[in-house]
């Protein structure tokens, strides 16, 4: 990829805010504005009750938007579907297409036998999707006979995770099961869903100890700085353990020294405007020369020059521009694009 570029602000008075960062429900919401009412609400039809809600509520809350970004926007789309972007088919899709050009009797005598299979396949993806532990916990305290149906019908990779997590006799006759296994009765299959439908997935829904922290972790990212300087003595007292449970999950703008030069620079060709600038602006020493050591010698030369030109800026203005790279780091890192340091991760390098 080519080198970032950098913005001048040579006539600048004052730095301009930082530039906004688009989302998914965002960018749906330009696309469909650009599409014009009819074409936009035909396609909106089309959509889920709750993707048309999240779109609205993004639409509601756009305000004006220039012609430029729509240009990004749309560039972005085009360059997906170009890119070997596919579509997403789902039972909802198909029944509001049927809909479009059949009588709706007709439309429930063909969804009629797929309706049920449908629901069954959406259990057991939901159900492959908690984590490991979660589904060894609740096999742990069933038969093996049903431990064994159960992990025949969830993916090879996630038996694979789930088993070593079990007692190695019990793992070792669930596998023999496995092995051994013929078709299930109907009536077995049905106690088992419902069993998992009950007991693991509604105890599921409800937010672990783990993701209240790491969400708790995510709001003091974005707390007002004095704040939680003010509030971190009280809470260090008064629940240490979960306190620091939090901090070793927070990420801030400080922890990006510990980003490597490679990454660092991912982070920084995503920027857009004076963001950089502006953020560095109000970084220490130690983090502004790890950003400039990221940077090809033209393009840091740049930087300095912009930093230099933009005079006094506001601690406000510049706390909101780290905002905003803390976020671009962690969108790239839910991609895979980079890998974020946290701070209770002590593995050593190995060469």
């Amino acid at each position: 990829m080519s080198s970032p570029s950098i913005s001048m602000a040579a006539t600048a008075a004052r730095p301009t805010a930082p530039r906004r960062r688009f989302r998914g429900p965002e960018k749906a919401a330009i696309l469909f504005l650009c599409l014009g009412e009819e074409r936009g609400s035909s396609l909106m039809k089309k959509l889920s009750e709750d993707d048309i809600q999240k779109i609205t509520r993004a639409m509601s809350g756009l305000g004006t938007i220039s012609a430029e970004q729509v240009e990004e926007v749309m560039a972005e789309f085009s360059d997906h579907l170009t890119n070997g972007g596919g579509v997403v088919g789902s039972f909802a899709v198909a029944e509001n297409l049927l809909r479009s050009f059949l009588p709706n009797d007709k439309v429930n005598n063909i969804l009629k036998d797929i309706r049920g299979p449908m629901r069954e396949r959406d259990l057991w993806s939901k159900f492959s999707n908690l984590h490991e532990t979660v589904i060894a916990n609740f096999l742990k305290g069933e038969h093996e006979q049903t431990a064994a149906v159960i992990l025949t019908n969830v993916s090879a990779e996630i038996a694979a995770k789930v088993l070593p997590h079990l007692d190695r006799e019990k793992a070792r006759n669930i596998i023999e099961r496995m092995i051994r296994i013929e078709a299930v009765p109907h009536h077995m299959m049905k106690e088992i869903e419902e069993t998992l439908q009950s007991d693991v997935m509604a105890a599921s829904s409800q937010p672990t100890s783990t993701e209240m922290q790491q969400r708790m972790a995510d709001l003091f990212n974005r707390l007002d700085q004095t704040l939680f300087e003010e509030l971190s003595p009280v809470l260090e007292e008064r629940v240490p353990e979960q306190f620091l449970s939090i901090r070793q999950k927070m990420f801030t703008f400080d922890d990006l020294v510990r980003l490597d030069a490679q990454s660092l620079a991912r982070v920084i060709r995503n920027l857009q405007g004076n963001t950089l600038p502006l953020a560095l602006r109000g970084a220490s020493k130690e983090l502004r020369d790890h950003f400039l050591n990221a940077l090809p010698g033209r393009s840091r030369d740049m930087l300095l020059d912009e930093m230099n030109l933009m005079g006094p800026v506001r601690g406000r203005e510049a706390r909101a521009a780290q905002t905003e790279i803390v976020d671009v780091a962690k969108d790239l890192a839910e991609e895979g694009i980079i890998v974020l340091p946290l701070a209770d991760e002590d593995d050593e390098m190995l060469d």
